[in-house]
């Protein structure tokens, strides 16, 4: 079995939500419960459930987007959650992310190969040529071209903006990447093509991938293992053929209950 690359230990974290009549007094929301997930290396897990099931605050808390209320988050033997400054700056290079919405993750104003090299530009990492050369050859990877270096995220497509979006968190050279319901803002055609684009990447990159999820059927698709999230609890993990052929929890048997054309599991 794989090492674990990113451990999640305990994890905590709580909004405050106004309440009462006059919305004068405030309530506590667990949005992560005492929440203990593994990310084994060059494996993908997917998250799932519902929305506010806490899946996305996971994503967010493990890349330390979000302040923990408790727990560890222990990527490369270090806790992330201990670290600030250029400390955790010089990590997060090896932990990126693909966001959900193509259209709204790119800056309208800043042209394609400078959206995709200004990871590279914050973590200083070669001069003005080596960068323009490692998004190109990104950039192609991804199935774009040279001349779209010099175009406008309005100019593309959703499914040309997510392979941009891709390129972007790639060229870094990443070890983990969060991909936070990357495919649900696109047409089922394309959705086929980016998910077989991430599968390929990883292999040729060795990435793992935390991939959130509220579709079952693409989880199928990519997932070797699935946690399963409500209410900001884990309620199981585990293979993703155990996970959809024998679920262990009642909650798990109806999301998959849910999916469209599924016969109803045996309770």
């Amino acid at each position: 079995m794989s090492d674990v690359i990113l451990s999640g230990r305990n994890l905590s974290k709580f909004y405050k939500q106004r309440s009462g009549k006059l919305g004068l007094g405030t309530t506590l929301v667990k949005a992560l419960d005492d929440v203990s997930v593994d990310l084994r290396e060059g494996t993908t897990l997917a998250v799932v459930g519902e929305s506010g099931s806490g899946k996305s605050t996971l994503a967010r808390c493990l890349l330390q987007l979000l302040p923990l209320d408790g727990g560890e988050v222990i990527f490369q033997g270090e806790n992330l959650a201990a670290l600030s400054g250029a400390a955790l700056r010089a990590q997060r290079r090896y932990l990126q992310m693909v966001f959900q919405d193509p259209f709204a993750s790119l800056n309208p104003r800043m042209r394609i190969g400078e959206i995709v090299g200004e990871g590279l530009l914050i973590h200083q990492l070669g001069d003005a040529e080596e960068r323009r050369e490692r998004v190109l050859r990104m950039l192609k990877r991804v199935g774009l071209v040279e001349t779209d270096m010099t175009k406008y995220p309005h100019e593309f497509s959703g499914g040309q903006r997510q392979r941009i979006g891709i390129a972007r968190a790639l060229v870094l050279e990443p070890k983990v990447v969060v991909c936070d319901e990357p495919v649900s803002a696109l047409d089922v055609s394309i959705q086929a093509q980016i998910l077989l684009l991430l599968k390929e990447l990883q292999r040729e990159m060795a990435l793992s991938y935390l991939f959130i999820s509220h579709d079952l059927r693409v989880v199928r698709h990519i997932a070797d293992e699935v946690a399963v999230m409500h209410c900001g609890k884990l309620i199981e993990q585990g293979d993703v053929e155990r996970i959809y052929d024998a679920p262990g929890e009642e909650y798990t048997r109806n999301l998959l209950q849910s999916i469209p054309g599924r016969r109803a599991l045996a309770a």
